[in-house]
């Protein structure tokens, strides 16, 4: 069973930073485009941003664009989604996931990413 592991959330005043970790123990990330989600109460998940592997494209959704920056460091394993002026509207569990059929980024169909972390918590309040 293949389980990736998020860190790094947290309670930030509107404005801050956090830089959320994705991590794989005992599984490889290379060759796949990872990708972050988050869903806020009564909401569904929606994808915020996709790194490639190969040639480290990647996509963000509009609200997250010029604010957020993913990126991954194949020697460590791990993806990053550092994510600067942060707002109230940003507050979610963010959670990672692999997407075991593509290696570049696209925008994200969830159903193509079939191993996931269990989220990270995301507050931005004041």
């Amino acid at each position: 069973q293949v389980q990736l592991v998020e860190s790094g959330g947290g309670l930030v005043q509107p404005g801050g930073s956090l830089r959320l970790s994705c991590a794989a123990p005992g599984f490889t990330l290379d060759y796949y485009a990872i990708g972050w989600f988050r869903q806020a109460p009564g909401k569904g998940r929606e994808g915020v941003s996709v790194i490639g592997y190969s040639d480290a494209s990647t996509w963000y959704t509009n609200s997250v664009r010029g604010r957020f920056t993913i990126s991954r460091d194949n020697s460590k394993n791990t993806v990053y989604l550092q994510m600067d002026n942060l707002k109230p509207e940003d507050t979610a569990v963010y959670s990672c996931a692999a997407n075991t059929l593509r290696s570049r980024a696209t925008e994200p169909i969830q159903h193509e990413f079939n191993y996931w972390g269990q989220g990270t918590q995301v507050t931005v309040a004041s």
